[in-house]
Order: C-alpha cells, then structure tokens, then sequence
C-alpha cells in the first residue's frame, strides 16, 4: 500500500469529497478516485458510501481511517527527527505569499535561500486573500497582520510600519500635506480585500488619533498595482514599509507626514500544523527574520524609519 493513497483516503475522509481532496492535493479527481480505489481493493472492503451527492465513512472507514491518521504522523514525525539528526534540508515548500511583497521581496529571497540549500524546491502560491490549508494546495503561508487564530501555528517575522508616500512629481504639481486632514484634498491610492475598499486611514500622532475617509478615482485588489500607481506618481499611498523599501531608498518616493503614523501590521509565517513545521521550514523562518532586518536597518540608516518604529 502507497503511502500517498494513504493520504489521499485521510484527505477524503476530512472533506466528505473527493473533488475536494484532489484540490486539497493538486491532483486530479481521477486520480483520487483510483487511490481510493487501490485501498479498497487492497483492504477488501469499502471506507466510503458513494452516492450521486454525498459521501461518507462506512463502518469500517471509520474505524480504519483514525489509525491511519496515527500511523501517518508517526511516520512523518520519524522522517523529521532523522533530517533533524543528519542535518538533512530538503523537500518542497509550498508557500503563499502576499502579491507584491512576494513579487518584490521574498522571491529572491527564496532563490537565495536555494542556493543555500539546494535540495529543496519551493512551489509559490501569490496572493492577497487569506489561506484556507484545508482546500488550498500549500503548507505555510507569509501573511500580513495580527495572527490570532488558536488552531494555527505563527511565527512572528517582525513588525512593519506602514508609510504614507507619493513620488516628488506628483507632490510639486498638487502640493505637500502637512496634516493628514490635507490628504482630502488628494487622490488617495486604494486597496480591497474581497468587498472591503479600505478608503478609511487612521493615523497616531503621541495620542492624538485621527480618521479620515478619502476619494480616490483608483482602487485594485492587488497591493503591487497599488505601488506602481503610487511609483508612477498617480496619487498618494499608505503601504508596508516592506513594500516600498526598494522606491523609498532609491528615491523614488517620498515619505509623507512621517510623525503621524498609520495603524502599523505585522509580518508572521503561518503553518498549519507541527507536521508542516520540518526543518527546512525553520530555516527559512530565520532567513526571513534576517532578510527583513536587512532591510530594515538600510532604512534607519538612511533616516527613512526610525528604529522605535518597529522595536
């Protein structure tokens, strides 16, 4: 019996779907099927009652597949603690990674990281929308904001401070703000999320708090276009220090109203289990951790950040 049949049968088992499961897997519905198949033959019984609409466990699917789910992890964690032994980096990482940080930043951060150790492959899923490990084919995900999700294992990569930015042409021909009141009377750069237009901004100035919704005649669901539109100077833009560091110590941009902050993010490599925290994962948590601070300490050494921005 193959081991990835195996899988296949406890993805079925967690889905009550076999189209699901082969998503969950990056396989085919076919494929699944004759893994199912395989097992069932093998075992001489049926794991699951088929119909034209719903499946479900038999009786004995339900008393085989929970030893399965044992064995397996026990299995996978043994396989770990001899690559921990031996030092052994290898396997693929399957990553999501936000748009425009992944596009710009991780990248080559991961080609790097390959050429550190290269017996692993790495299959990048790039998007925005949060990841669903249950039905998207990937095992850690880098993703903006606060985790708090107590069924989910997180690692915190560092704080990010969001800048407000515009390009040196765009702020000669309508003028600097002073006050974040000012930015009214600018065209305000948006992002969505799904149904949300995030054109509401909140800033902190020691313990002053202020909000504002602005106009804004461009609004994407991708945080990269929102950066080329700011970098082609069509209006100003609150974004991830992360995001803009490259424009921002090239002088491409322009800081804005740096002692009124904006609501700052943090970055975290999200796993969906301990079985998805291996060895190579671990690396490339401090690898993320130190090409961050890199950059980090670029910008405080060119005055861009002040380094209690992110402490």
């Amino acid at each position: 019996m193959q081991l990835e049949d195996l899988n296949v049968i406890i993805k079925v088992a967690e889905f009550r779907s076999i189209t699901s499961a082969a998503e969950s897997l990056d396989m085919s519905t076919a494929t699944a099927s004759a893994a199912i198949k395989r097992v069932e033959r093998l075992l001489g019984v049926e794991l699951f009652i088929r119909t034209t609409r719903h499946l479900r466990l038999s009786v004995v699917g339900e008393r085989y597949i929970p030893k399965c789910e044992q064995a397996l992890q026990m299995l996978n964690q043994a396989q770990q603690n001899i690559k921990e032994e031996l030092d052994i980096i290898d396997g693929e990482l399957r990553i999501s990674v936000p748009s425009d940080l992944g596009r710009n930043r991780v990248l080559p951060w991961l080609d790097e990281f390959m050429q550190f150790h290269p017996q692993i492959s790495v299959r990048v899923h790039i998007s925005d929308s949060n990841i669903d490990f249950y039905r998207d084919p990937v095992d850690i995900a880098l993703r903006y904001g606060f985790h708090n999700d107590a069924n989910l294992y997180g690692f915190k990569i560092c704080n990010v401070p969001r800048v407000i930015c515009a390009t040196r042409e765009y702020l000669n021909e309508n003028g600097i703000p002073n006050h974040p009141n000012d930015l009214k009377h600018h065209n305000s750069l948006l992002y969505q999320l799904h149904d949300i237009i995030y054109d509401t901004w909140e800033f902190t100035r020691h313990k002053e708090k202020i909000k504002l919704k602005l106009q804004s005649n461009r609004t994407t669901n991708d945080a990269e276009l929102v950066r080329r539109w700011c970098t082609n100077g069509k209006g100003v833009a609150i974004k991830s220090s992360l995001d803009m560091a490259n424009d921002l110590l090239n002088e491409n941009i322009t800081r804005l109203l740096p002692e009124y902050k904006p609501t700052p993010t943090e970055l975290w490599l999200i796993c969906p289990s301990r079985q998805t925290i291996t060895p190579a994962v671990r690396l490339l948590r401090e690898h993320l951790k130190t090409k961050c601070d890199e950059v980090y300490a670029q910008l405080v050494e060119k005055g861009i950040l002040d380094k209690t921005e992110f402490d």
